[in-house]
């Protein structure tokens, strides 16, 4: 049974989050990026060769990511933590795609399986019926796929392909995630005359992670232009199978760095590349104007806490992931803090904005929510019971919010096996000094 089918069925764990006594000091080799592995995961079943994924992340959707390609006739051994091995195949139905909860798999694969020969279904989560996707069924029904989805372009959703899509231009509103619009690029090299995405709407947010799939792409051997901002255009041609090194995930290192600031400790990521395609830049001046100080070594990449954690007026638009935990970091601040540029991640595994204010509420806090983002004034917290929704990050700002405050009880720890199944464990080594 995969790991997808536990974790959906998988009863409640609560989990009462560490206090911290002491500085945290640790050094961790995390699991590798969950964007790099589902983009990487893509492109090696698209490829005309085999391809390798060095040190990949094993988690939820991942599984159901490499699961839903298998489906479609891609040969996948992922039986190696360490090495997973791709080899393409035809793409046939009939195949049914389970998307859990997770944004990348309902949003890649779907580009996918009109290049499949048979019927693919598409599925997840109750909570994924209602997480954004209807821009995308539009996009590929204008390039002739045809679709099968309630009239809101939801899921669940059947993709009736034909073995190819004939590719041309789009116009999408990509401003609900940019997952819309990188769904639509991983699969353009295939199309018989390439693509032109052009996003019409609101800014994009998370706009590190597009820059991520052109990279990959091209790194793959994909010829893509996206030197018109809000435009992409991608050539037709051959994709090639190859080793894939997959960097440590960033936002799930977030929490283990935000400990170092609460605490006044320190902690270093092991494995760190020199150049990344994740956003480090945007995440080092972020922790260094609320009190922390980073450098990159060979050791790794290395947060200090100083003593002190300070609020910030900050837009998040490309960092969004970051939110749940900067929330956290921003009540235990020595001063107010206002979070914006956010408003998407109201579609997310769920409303976070509404979540977040609702939970620390619960436990005292003075937060307000707007459309956009949130406004926090720092207050002392009480101890009781933080509900996840279901949501990884969520669990992580509980996690933060614990250092801190006894008694932070996290209803369902295990909603972090979305990205990290190892959580809970190496967040309590760190704390206890046993990592």
């Amino acid at each position: 049974m995969s790991v997808g089918n536990l974790t959906a069925t998988r009863p409640p764990q609560p989990w009462t989050a560490p206090t911290a006594t002491d500085p945290v000091a640790a050094t961790l080799r995390l699991p590798g990026s969950k964007s790099m592995t589902a983009r990487a995961l893509v492109l090696a079943a698209l490829a005309g060769g085999p391809s390798t994924l060095d040190r990949p992340l094993r988690a939820r959707d991942t599984e159901l990511m490499a699961g839903g390609l298998r489906g479609m006739g891609a040969h996948m051994s992922i039986s190696d933590d360490d090495r997973w091995l791709v080899r393409p195949h035809r793409l046939v139905g009939p195949a049914h795609v389970d998307v859990g909860l997770a944004g990348t798999v309902m949003r890649f694969l779907p580009p996918v399986a009109g290049l499949a020969e048979g019927r693919v279904t598409f599925d997840g989560d109750p909570q994924a019926r209602v997480r954004p996707i209807g821009p995308l069924v539009g996009a590929l029904r204008s390039l002739g796929v045809r679709i099968d989805s309630p009239a809101t372009g939801s899921l669940p959703l059947a993709v009736l392909g034909t073995g190819r899509v004939s590719g041309g231009e789009v116009v999408v509103d990509a401003s609900a995630s940019s997952q819309l619009v990188s769904g639509l690029l991983l699969a353009a090299p295939r199309f018989d005359r390439g693509l032109v995405v052009r996003h019409e709407g609101p800014p994009v947010p998370s706009a590190p992670h597009l820059r991520m799939t052109v990279q990959m792409l091209r790194a793959a051997g994909a010829a893509v232009d996206d030197a018109t901002p809000d435009v992409w255009a991608v050539e037709p041609g051959p994709l090639t199978g190859r080793a894939w090194a997959i960097e440590p995930d960033l936002s799930g290192a977030v929490p283990f760095f935000a400990a170092a600031l609460v605490t006044g400790g320190e902690v270093t990521l092991q494995g760190w590349p020199r150049s990344s395609m994740q956003p480090v830049e945007q995440l080092r001046a972020l922790l260094t104007r609320m009190g922390g100080e980073v450098t990159l070594t060979t050791a790794g990449l290395t947060v200090r806490g100083t003593g002190s954690v300070h609020g910030l007026t900050a837009d998040l638009s490309d960092v969004s992931e970051l939110t749940p935990v900067l929330t956290a970091l921003a009540m235990l601040a020595d001063s107010p803090s206002r979070l914006t540029g956010v408003g998407h991640i109201r579609g997310h595994e769920t409303d976070r904005i509404a979540a977040l204010a609702t939970e620390f509420a619960a436990l005292g806090a003075d937060i307000t929510e707007f459309a956009d983002g949130l406004e926090i004034r720092p207050r002392p917290l009480r101890g009781g019971t933080f509900r996840t929704y279901a949501d990884h990050r969520m669990a992580h700002a509980a996690a933060v919010a614990g250092l801190a405050v006894p008694g932070v009880e996290v209803d369902d720890v295990a909603c972090t096996s979305k990205t990290m199944p190892e959580f809970p464990a190496l967040w309590s080594g760190m704390v206890t000094g046993k990592s």
